[in-house]
């Protein structure tokens, strides 16, 4: 089934952010597939604020490659930046299949950069920009 959320601009995130995990419950690989200034870590942010993370702890790990947070109810949510993932053996260095493997949300971006090593059952998700500003997800499950 096609899926598709739009969203008109920074106030319309939460409601996005909403929606997006009540149609994508029961997936804990989540990878968001964009171009560089679409929103991905805006919209991770706006996710894990409705999970119950506080969001001055959601960073980019674009450095780091993986941030842990915490929701609500104390269960990890493991959010991935693989930019700066040169060959897909880096993304393995860091126990990629441990973090894959262990039942938690696990969000990602730029996962182009290790599309090898993404399970079958990962929900690819594109953000793409429109021509007013406003950015739509899409998706199929």
């Amino acid at each position: 089934m096609k899926h598709s959320i739009r969203i008109d601009g920074l106030a319309d995130l939460g409601r996005a952010a909403k929606e997006f995990l009540a149609l994508t419950a029961g997936h804990t690989l989540i990878a968001f597939y964009a171009p560089m200034g679409a929103g991905k870590t805006t919209f991770t942010t706006a996710v894990c604020k409705e999970l119950g993370v506080r969001e001055d702890a959601v960073s980019s790990p674009t450095f780091a490659i993986v941030n842990e947070y915490r929701t609500a109810s104390g269960e990890s949510v493991y959010h991935f930046d693989f930019y700066r993932i040169a060959k897909p053996v880096e993304a393995l260095d860091i126990g990629l299949y441990d973090y894959l493997d262990s039942g938690s949300l696990c969000l990602m971006e730029w996962p182009e950069n290790i599309e090898d090593l993404l399970p079958e059952e990962t929900l690819r998700v594109s953000i793409s920009v429109e021509p007013d500003g406003s950015r739509v997800l899409s998706w199929e499950d």
